[in-house]
């Protein structure tokens, strides 16, 4: 399979919009779309904990593991509680899904 992250650099960069993914939906943008369970259950455990948190991150979650912090930055973040981000219909959409799927996988 092609690298999920293709656009990874972008996310990075501070761009002021949703991460879009390669090989995922017709967008690719987990604020355009909730993509479907069979293109979720392509990706490994790492990748879909980096999808789920690309949206808690586009939507300005504080992460406090090292691991949050190890892959994005917390100087732009003003929400702590994760039940406290903001998403739209799509975001919480694959929000949910990449997490039954990481049940599905068991993924930690």
């Amino acid at each position: 399979m092609r690298a999920v992250l293709a656009l990874l650099a972008a996310l990075f960069a501070g761009a002021a919009h949703a991460a879009c993914f390669e090989d995922l939906g017709e967008s690719g943008c987990t604020d355009e779309e909730t993509f479907p369970l069979s293109d979720l259950r392509h990706l490994s455990c790492e990748n879909l904990w980096l999808v789920r948190n690309a949206i808690y991150d586009d939507n300005g979650l504080c992460f406090r593991t090292a691991r949050g912090q190890d892959y994005f930055d917390n100087s732009d973040c003003y929400v702590d509680d994760p039940g406290a981000v903001r998403l739209n219909s799509h975001e919480r959409g694959n929000v949910n899904r990449i997490v039954q799927v990481e049940s599905e996988n068991g993924c930690r």
